[in-house]
């Protein structure tokens, strides 16, 4: 029996040896090719993240800062409102002592008394009052109990307290609305957030499915927190 390898079996072994090394470099090639892939991959997401995320949080700065101004407002004309309600207030009281001086004079039969409570009143309330005397209160049945029922008293307070209730109303509203949007946008900050360190992460895992497995699911967290972004308002 022949001792040691034949030129045949020697050459074979080169060959085989050969081949095995071709596919190893071939498999490693391939690996560093899917590395760098999802290298690339990552690389993408993060900076979408970062500038969704940045885009998010000025949003949100934006939306709470028009909030902070609209209640701001609205706190404003709610206490111009309170100062022109009771100076309203105040003067339908004077209104209402000038109106009773007359009546008292007027019903004891004291003209002078009468016209220097006339003399007194207000001169828009002078005109109401008059008004009210044409249409002969002491024999019409029908006639305003007062001048106050008359459609021509207004008191200007009242009417500038009641226009300032409206701007506060409307003002709070769009500061609430203003407040939900910043939160909205806080909320798909938190998302962003979410997907930064999932994504972050995923580099430090040799396993190569456990980083699929991250990227994949933050990929879908960031799709989520696209959509919610897309259906927000822009920001004021």
């Amino acid at each position: 029996m022949p001792e040691g390898l034949s030129a045949e079996e020697v050459a074979k072994e080169i060959k085989e040896h050969a081949q095995h090394a071709t596919r190893e470099a071939a498999h490693d090639a391939a690996q560093d090719r899917h590395d760098r892939l999802l290298s690339i991959t990552e690389a993408v997401l993060l900076s979408l993240v970062a500038v969704l995320a940045a885009y998010s949080g000025f949003a949100a700065a934006k939306w709470g800062t028009e909030s902070s101004v609209s209640l701001a407002r609205a706190s404003t004309a709610r206490t111009r409102a309170s100062r022109d309600d009771i100076q309203g207030l105040q003067v339908r009281t004077l209104d209402s002592v000038s109106f009773n001086a007359w009546f008292s004079a007027f019903s004891a039969g004291n003209v002078a008394a009468g016209r220097l409570a006339v003399g007194r009143m207000r001169p828009a309330y002078q005109v109401v009052f008059k008004a009210w005397l044409a249409t002969d209160p002491a024999h019409n049945p029908h006639a305003p109990p007062g001048p106050a029922f008359m459609p021509g008293y207004v008191i200007p307070q009242e009417t500038s307290a009641r226009a300032y209730d409206v701007q506060a109303d409307a003002a709070f509203t769009r500061g609430s609305d203003a407040g939900g949007r910043a939160d909205e946008y806080v909320r798909d900050t938190v998302f962003l957030a979410t997907v930064l360190f999932l994504v972050g992460i995923s580099g430090h895992f040799p396993l190569r499915r456990a980083r699929y497995g991250l990227v994949a699911i933050g990929g879908l967290i960031l799709v989520f927190a696209v959509i919610q972004l897309l259906g927000l308002p822009a920001p004021p």
